[in-house]
């Protein structure tokens, strides 16, 4: 993607480079942090990536939904790569830099015109959460573990972080998380609302993959509508743009789409959408 090789990405002393690769498969976007070394922590390059592999994707009409991954089993994300704090987060001005850089990374994700979902597996802590709950959707492997450890470390959330969660699971279980810094098991997540679906250990990536399918699948003038109904729902009152979720509605009458979906069900067939 062309939008990605702007982004100087920065190679250790042996050449290993840690950084978001962006690919795109039967319909879903994948965004993979790979940095495996450090159970996929996030550098301050990998930050800068992800405005423009977003940007990509939105452009992309192949692309339906779009997938955050870890790379490998390890982890999906463990977090900013503390291992570069040193030299990236010493002065009040390159901390100014490094929050600029990650709050951008996130709004990309928050505001992305196409439906995004958190494919989890082993471990998604800290940072790694907070980036799950800029997504849409989250499910995860069954022996993956949630926690969010800042009363561990000294850690303040800042408030954008902290509305995220509260937004998913409640203030009551945002205190607990906070409160007690514990691994919480995916059976736990699930009960409380932080993942949406629990999937097998064993065939992981298959089980992922059908489940992007389903939603790829369906009629993506409809979703994008349902999305913008659902994020005004926690929105103030005076923030929600009533006019423009009922064009997005009136979109959906008037489209190809709309008609496809139609003449599919009367024929008994799986519709075939394009988002027109």
């Amino acid at each position: 993607m062309s939008e990605l090789a702007r982004i100087p990405l920065e190679p250790e002393a042996d050449g290993y480079t840690p950084q978001v690769v962006a690919t795109v498969e039967d319909g879903v976007g994948w965004l993979t942090f790979a940095n495996p070394r450090r159970k996929n922590a996030v550098t301050y390059a990998m930050w800068c990536q992800i405005p423009a592999a977003f940007a990509d994707f939105a452009a992309d009409p192949a692309v339906k939904v779009i997938a955050l991954r870890g790379e490998g089993e390890g982890s999906f994300i463990s977090g900013a790569d503390i291992s570069e704090f040193g030299r990236r987060r010493s002065t009040p001005e390159q901390v100014a830099e490094y929050d600029r850089v990650g709050a951008q990374a996130n709004a990309a994700i928050v505001r992305s015109p196409k439906p995004t979902v958190a494919v989890a597996r082993t471990w998604c802590v800290g940072g790694g959460m907070g980036t799950a709950l800029s997504c849409d959707l989250r499910i995860a492997a069954a022996n993956t573990r949630f926690a969010v450890p800042a009363a561990r470390l000294g850690l303040g959330y800042r408030y954008a972080g902290i509305k995220a969660l509260v937004d998913v699971v409640g203030p009551a279980h945002a205190r607990e998380i906070f409160f007690t810094a514990r691994k919480y098991s995916a059976e736990e997540a699930l009960t409380m609302g932080l993942i949406n679906r629990i999937l097998p250990v064993e065939g992981f990536d298959q089980a992922a993959a059908a489940y992007l399918a389903e939603i790829a699948g369906n009629a993506p003038l409809t979703i994008k509508a349902a999305r913008m109904a659902i994020r005004a729902v926690t929105q103030d009152p005076d923030a929600r743009d009533l006019d423009a979720i009922d064009a997005a509605i009136q979109a959906c009458f008037d489209s190809e789409d709309y008609k496809e979906g139609r003449a599919a069900f009367a024929e008994k067939r799986a519709p075939h959408f394009r988002g027109r």
